[in-house]
């Protein structure tokens, strides 16, 4: 049984404002109900039959079990769940702690493969790729089943699988929706009932907003996911070296360039706050965002909010849309890796997802799920269009960090060189060559 140490739990990113997770009705690997992980009884015993002999020893197994920021909120919904699932696996306890996110990447990085690992962890896609690059997760291959594995929507499971090994399991997630401001967009001469559906139709309507009100499209923060999603590779297939800088990844970045000077993209590298400021703020049109927008509009203007509309984001010439999504992972150090594997599968099935998103502002990763009649529902609020528009977003749904190792420090390199073109008027080639260059620089063995 292992010493349980007062570590915290790591993730990086976007998804710590939204709530969390979900529970999985129980699996032991296989997909069902049955007790068949490495805890579970022997099958053999059948207390209770009568017999004289003593019923076979059942091994103990401690699980520790890190997630961020769910407590005390969803303290009643973990608690069941957690106690649901020791009851179906005598022997198995499981030691849940929640902490914040602030400093827990340091944490893990130095416990991941030693004696003192969680069991179980809970980490935003960037920072999973980037211990499973580092060989700190277990390769969860031969821990699932088949039918686990296809139980996810196949690019948000993806983003975490290396040379055909998956190192962790989807767990909650988001996808961005398109939000409108109706009022500017029909003074534009617009009609908001047929929004654009691709982003050059997206441009388009900007464009005319600019023209006729004033207004920009929208505000965005520059970063690498800008590639893949207009169809060019951030890595080669081997995903040894980048891939972007060509014909291609220059024309992306060129026309980014011009967007920016036409007033359709704000000249800001505008993080999240900000954008909220200018949408509150009415100087653009557009939000490119998930629903946790919503509570930050109505918030800081509650006359633009109650005259938003949501619609399904926009894609671009590789017809995909980007979700933002936390993972169940099992650190190499883990003392029961197969436990530790049942116990997320568990946390991550469908039924149990379902469940969590009826009492949360995410989205579920399992294909299951979204055939509940809760995500086609609409109540007409724009809380409602936006969960229904994610939820229809789900089947183009991927990450753009699909398997990329050195995951964040490859979008810093791509970020910095885009600030420089779009801010400081550095020039588009020799900008694409810098950030390929530190790119590489980053992929390098060490």
């Amino acid at each position: 049984m292992k010493s349980l140490h007062p570590v915290r739990l790591a993730s990086t990113g976007a998804l710590v404002a939204l709530l969390l997770l979900s529970a999985a009705c129980g699996n032991g690997g296989n997909g069902n109900n049955a007790n068949n992980g490495a805890a579970s009884p022997d099958p053999k015993a059948s207390p209770g039959t009568g017999s004289s002999s003593p019923a076979p020893s059942v091994k103990e197994v401690k699980l520790e079990f890190w997630t961020i920021s769910l407590q005390p909120k969803f303290n009643d919904f973990f608690n069941k769940l957690i106690a649901d699932y020791e009851a179906a696996n005598p022997g198995v306890t499981v030691d849940w702690k929640d902490f914040p996110y602030e400093g827990i990447q340091t944490k893990l990085l130095a416990t991941a493969g030693g004696k003192d690992a969680p069991d179980v962890v809970n980490l935003n896609t960037e920072f999973a790729s980037q211990l499973a690059s580092k060989g700190a997760l277990a390769d969860l291959g031969g821990l699932i089943s088949d039918e686990v594995k296809g139980s996810y929507f196949a690019g948000i499971y993806d983003s975490t699988v290396f040379d055909g090994k998956p190192y962790a399991l989807p767990w909650y997630t988001g996808t961005h929706v398109l939000y409108m401001n109706k009022k500017l967009v029909e003074k534009a001469g617009l009609d908001p009932a047929n929004p654009p559906k691709t982003k050059e139709e997206l441009y388009e309507w900007s464009r005319q907003v600019k023209a006729k009100t004033g207004a920009s499209g929208y505000a965005t923060q520059f970063g690498a996911n800008l590639l893949p999603s207009e169809g060019v590779p951030i890595l080669d297939e081997a995903r040894k070296s980048a891939a972007f800088n060509n014909e291609a990844g220059i024309a992306v970045v060129e026309q980014l360039k011009k967007l920016v000077q036409e007033g359709v993209i704000v000249k800001d590298d505008a993080k999240f706050q900000k954008q909220v400021e200018y949408y509150a703020s009415e100087q653009v049109a557009f939000e490119l965002s998930g629903p946790s927008f919503i509570n930050f509009i109505k918030t800081a203007a509650p006359e633009v909010y109650n005259n938003t509309i949501a619609v399904p984001l926009p894609t671009g010439k590789a017809d995909l849309r980007y979700s933002n999504s936390m993972n169940l992972v099992v650190p190499k150090g883990s003392e029961d890796q197969q436990a530790a594997a049942d116990f997320a599968a568990f946390i991550t099935n469908g039924e149990n997802q379902t469940a969590f998103s009826k009492n949360s502002n995410t989205l579920p990763s399992t294909k299951k799920s979204i055939e509940d009649p809760f995500f086609t529902q609409s109540d007409n609020t724009l809380e409602s269009q936006a969960k229904i528009a994610s939820a229809q977003s789900l089947d183009k749904a991927q990450e753009y960090y699909l398997g990329i190792p050195a995951a964040g420090d490859v979008n810093t390199a791509i970020a910095r060189e885009l600030q420089n073109i779009i801010l400081n008027g550095s020039d588009v080639k020799a900008g694409v060559a810098a950030a390929a260059a530190k790119v590489n620089e980053a992929l390098a063995p060490k």
